[in-house]
Order: structure tokens, then C-alpha cells, then sequence
């Protein structure tokens, strides 16, 4: 079988507020990581990521080693981190080179036996066409969302599940709800007439929800009421309130009510009660990120918040439309926070001069991560050292 190898591009200000903590092969473009998407193509877990030095240390389970690419000596492929494909492998002659490309894009290769692809190689190779999403920025995770999520949940009810839950409700055809292993309280409502909606293993749905499809539901999270739709949510969240197409990555709280629309959240992040995203300008029009005073067009007319990981929200915080919160900020002090905080600023006002202390965002992590069953360990911490070290630069 093919290896797989992965090429993370140079962070650039598109990419915040995740570049700062997590290569973007870890990041969810529809129901599945980008790494999980080319390890399809593959048929093979991933070998080796190529990405900045900062992110050498990244551990989290599943994922390779983190490196430097100089060769990659075939039967392999290379893909780009900011293109998700569609899970269909493209039809490559297995004996010759090829460049793997998506709306003239060059989003990888094909190495086959014998031959060695560097990076400074390879882009005089054959082009063959692969399905998927380019991907300009953070915000085209979004974009994923509208486009692969459907087929994705899709791709599960030939499973057939465990069957309705006692004393649900189906708005549609019941075989497009897929419980795997879930517990889920009679009174919750199943709206599938938009697309299927999955619910992993370990979950737990309070009765009075209401889901509406396409939905993903990851292993193990918590969904305590309100409305959900069109999302894709990662293992070991809690939810609650209304969430209207909005990605997850995991281990993420939004344990109270409160409008979270069009958004991106990271790992670990928590929402305190009321935290309210705007998504839609009064305009009407495209919405435009500031990322540092460097305006960023997403040629989208909606999109909420992309929030990094580790943040955190005070009560009643409300976010304007296309806000971009970085890694470890804690935001308190301003209703309603800038468009744009810095990776750990501490608080939202003023010129985000101060910013969370090392040993305070340590302590935080080490508190939390248990909470979720999560060890807290050395590697993990000289992970988090890194991150803190590279964002105070």
C-alpha cells in the first residue's frame, strides 16, 4: 500500500487563530479531520506531517510525527494540509508520477514505486484531476461545511445503526438517522429532511433537542438542548442552545444557551453563558476579517467567530460578525470584544497590551485537560510551552 505524507504550508495570517497551535491536517473540513480525508485517499494512516517548527511538539492521539520533509521515495502520496479531498482516490496510472490537482490548483502527488518526489520537484508531472475543496483560510472550513457535510453523514446509513431511539421524533425518513452506540432521551426531535444525521458512540442527547441534518455528532460529547444544525461536532464536547452550521474540533464547552452560527471552534475552548455570535453583516454583504489590522476577504456573507483553542469566554460575551479569537485568549471585561484578540491576550479592551502569564495558562490546561479524561503530561506540557513560547514572539 501507499505511505501517506502531509505538507503544511507556512502559517499566514488566513490561517488564524489556528496556525498557532495545530498543523491544519488536524483541523475539520465536514464531518472529518483534513488528515482523516487524504488517509481515505491512501487507504493508509498518515507517516509524517511536514509543518513550522513551532508545531513540532504537537501531540494529539492519531497524530504522526512532526517534522521536515526532504524526499519522499514512492509507492506514496503527498498532500497539501489546506486542500480536503473528497474521499474518492484519483485515477493514477501506478507506474507514473503525478500531480495532483483541483481547479488548476497543485494540491499533491502521486510518487509511485521507484521514483522520489522533493519539494522542489514534481510540478512538470502529469496533472490528474482529484475532488475535493481548496482551502484560502480558516474560514473556507466553513465552506468544507457547506459542501462535503451532506455526502459525508451520507456515507453512513449503510451502517443502519442501532435503530430509533425510544420516543424520538423523525421528520423525514428514519433510515437517515445513524446511532451508533448513543444514549439518547425519548422527546428528542430527528429532522432529516436536509441530510442524514450521525450520532456517535458515547454520546448522550437530553430529551427536548432538537437535531436537524446534515449533522455530526462525535464520540462521547454531550448535547444537553436546543436546536442544532448542519454541524460538525468533534468528540467530547458539551452543547447547548442553538448551533447553526458551525464546525467543532473537540473537547469544546458550550454547555449554556446562547447563538453560535457559522463558526470554527478549536480544542478546549469554553464558552461562558450567553457568549452570542454574529454571522450575517446588517448589510447584507461579504464579510472581510481583520487579522492585526490586515484586512482578509472571504467573499462569504455569512460567518460568525473562529475561535482558537484554549480560549475562553466570559458570561454574556457577544462576538461581531467575522471575529477571530487566538489560541489561549481569555476574553472578560468588554461586552462586546474587538473583531480581532491577539493568541492569550487577557481580557478584550484597550490595546491588548496584557497578556495570560505562562504559568497561569499551564495551570489552566493542567486543570482542564482531566476533565475530560485527558492526561495531563509532560510531552503535553513542553507542547503547550512551545505554543506560548512562539505566540509571545
Amino acid at each position: 500500500m501507499p505511505a501517506l505524507y502531509l505538507l503544511d504550508p507556512p502559517p499566514t495570517p488566513a490561517w488564524e487563530p489556528f496556525c498557532t497551535s495545530r498543523p491544519r491536517s488536524e483541523l475539520r473540513a465536514g464531518a472529518w479531520l483534513i488528515r482523516e480525508r487524504w488517509e481515505a485517499i491512501a487507504d493508509e494512516p498518515c507517516r509524517g506531517i511536514d509543518a513550522a517548527a513551532h508545531l513540532h511538539p504537537f501531540l494529539e492521539d492519531g497524530v504522526p510525527a512532526i517534522g521536515s520533509l526532504d524526499a519522499v521515495e514512492g509507492p506514496a502520496f503527498v498532500g497539501f494540509t489546506t486542500f480536503a479531498p473528497a474521499g474518492v482516490t484519483p485515477d493514477t496510472d501506478t507506474a507514473q508520477p503525478a500531480r495532483l490537482v483541483n481547479d488548476e490548483a497543485t494540491v499533491g502527488w502521486w510518487v509511485p514505486d521507484g521514483v522520489t518526489w522533493r519539494p522542489d520537484e514534481g510540478e512538470d508531472w502529469d496533472p490528474v484531476a482529484i475532488d475535493g475543496v481548496v482551502l484560502h483560510g480558516a474560514y473556507d472550513l466553513l465552506t468544507a461545511l457547506d459542501l462535503l457535510l451532506v455526502a459525508d453523514v451520507a456515507d453512513f446509513t449503510s451502517e443502519g445503526g442501532d435503530g430509533l431511539p425510544d420516543g424520538a421524533l423523525v421528520i423525514g425518513d428514519p433510515t437517515d438517522v445513524v446511532v451508533l452506540g448513543a444514549a439518547v432521551e425519548p422527546g428528542v426531535t430527528f429532522d432529516v429532511r436536509g441530510g442524514a444525521i450521525v450520532v456517535e458512540q458515547y454520546v448522550r442527547i437530553k430529551s427536548g433537542t432538537r437535531l436537524e441534518g446534515p449533522l455530526y455528532i462525535g464520540p462521547g460529547t454531550e448535547v444537553l438542548g436546543g436546536e442544532i444544525r448542519w454541524s460538525a461536532i468533534g468528540p467530547r464536547c458539551k452543547i447547548r442552545g442553538e448551533m447553526a452550521n458551525s464546525v467543532l474540533l473537540g473537547y469544546a464547552n458550550k454547555a449554556h444557551d446562547g447563538f453560535l452560527g457559522h463558526s470554527c471552534l478549536g480544542r478546549w475552548v469554553n464558552l461562558g453563558a450567553g457568549t452570542i455570535t454574529s454571522n450575517l453583516k446588517n448589510t447584507y454583504g461579504s464579510i472581510t476579517l481583520d487579522v492585526d489590522g490586515l484586512p482578509i476577504p472571504t467573499e462569504r456573507q455569512f460567518l460568525g467567530s473562529l475561535i482558537g483553542d484554549h480560549a475562553k469566554t466570559a458570561i454574556g460575551t457577544l462576538f461581531g460578525t467575522g471575529s477571530v479569537v487566538g489560541a489561549g485568549a481569555n476574553v472578560f471585561g468588554s461586552t462586546r470584544p474587538p473583531r480581532y484578540v491577539p493568541a492569550f491576550a487577557w481580557g478584550a479592551g484597550g490595546d491588548h497590551t496584557e497578556r495570560v502569564r505562562r504559568d497561569g495558562f499551564l495551570t489552566t490546561a493542567e486543570r482542564v485537560l482531566p476533565r475530560r479524561q485527558v492526561e495531563f503530561t509532560d510531552e503535553i506540557r513542553r507542547m503547550l510551552e512551545t505554543l506560548y513560547d512562539h505566540a509571545a514572539r
